[in-house]
């Protein structure tokens, strides 16, 4: 992660002074640089050490926060990991094209692989993300929103990053079909319970924490598993609380709304959900060799459950 750290730092470089100020002001932020960290995990339980696998962890670093950038002018958020972020520092119009510039930069360094294959994922992979992107924008304060359309909305817009880090991390070992299958199915399931968990610490959560306001998918209008599972247990009074809270959006319910989540046990209900997307993505990391990268695969699905930020 530390040569990870240093292609990012090397590949931020512009001539633009005002590019290189916002890119690493929201990089040099804090993250959890999953996405990185799930490709060269991939690679050393696959046995390939080549310098690609920094250079593409780099590329999927700087996608995600391309999209981070994006988002936050979208949802028009003021913090993030605890922080302004970078449209409430530097304004909406040079986040969106510093959000531009890394993605361009992350297609220039894609070329580098010189892997038609990887190229392929990796693009295939931003497109379905801006395709989500649009998908959660159509839904919002959309009360009638089910299970499955929210799982096709976080499938495409967080957990497909997941899932192309982890593949490209199979084909740079030169892993076969079954395995890069394996590794993909991972990634999804990953991606997926990391997502579930984060919609549900917008209810359970503790802002100083997380690093990010309690309510802020209320706030934007997000129809999340906690509120779906809510609207399907509560009484008729309940689940118009949660359905007028959804389709006005702002935080003046957010304490009925909470208390609603927390008395139909929606709450867990979401936890659960985020629990099989974890064992599916246990069950797939086994069918790698053994070893301590796939080792800390199965720990970093395991401990996603009990995460708090």
């Amino acid at each position: 992660m530390r040569e990870v750290d240093r292609v990012i730092a090397v590949r931020l470089d512009s001539g633009v002074p005002l590019v290189g100020e916002v890119s690493r002001y929201i990089i040099s932020a804090g993250g959890k640089r999953l996405r990185p960290a799930l490709l060269l995990l991939v690679s050393g339980a696959l046995g390939f050490q080549g310098s690609q696998r920094h250079n593409l962890a780099a590329v999927v670093e700087f996608i995600h926060t391309a999209t981070l950038l994006h988002d936050d002018v979208v949802d028009d958020s003021v913090m993030r990991r605890g922080n302004a972020t970078a449209n409430e520092r530097f304004g909406n119009p040079a986040s969106v094209l510093v959000g531009d510039f890394l993605y361009s930069r992350a297609f220039q360094m894609m070329v580098d692989a010189q892997d038609m294959r990887i190229m392929q994922v990796l693009a295939d992979a931003t497109n379905v993300i801006a395709e989500g992107e649009v998908l959660q924008l159509m839904n919002m304060h959309n009360a009638a929103l089910d299970e499955a359309s929210y799982l096709q909305v976080i499938r495409s817009k967080t957990a497909k990053l997941f899932e192309a880090s982890a593949r490209v991390g199979a084909i740079l070992s030169g892993a076969d079909k079954r395995l890069e299958t394996a590794c993909a199915d991972y990634g999804q399931a990953l991606g997926t319970a990391f997502q579930i968990i984060d919609d549900v610490l917008d209810y359970a959560g503790d802002h100083h924490v997380m690093g990010k306001n309690i309510g802020d998918d209320l706030r934007e209008g997000k129809t999340t598993l906690p509120l779906i599972a809510a609207m399907e247990r509560g009484s008729p009074a309940q689940r118009d609380v949660v359905r007028q809270a959804i389709e006005t959006g702002g935080v003046a319910m957010l304490d009925e709304v909470i208390e609603v989540v927390q008395a139909t046990g929606a709450i867990d209900v979401s936890r659960e959900a985020a629990m099989k997307e974890a064992r599916r993505a246990i069950e797939a990391a086994k069918q790698l060799p053994e070893g301590p990268h796939t080792y800390c695969l199965i720990q970093l699905a395991t401990q996603l459950l009990g995460r708090n930020a």
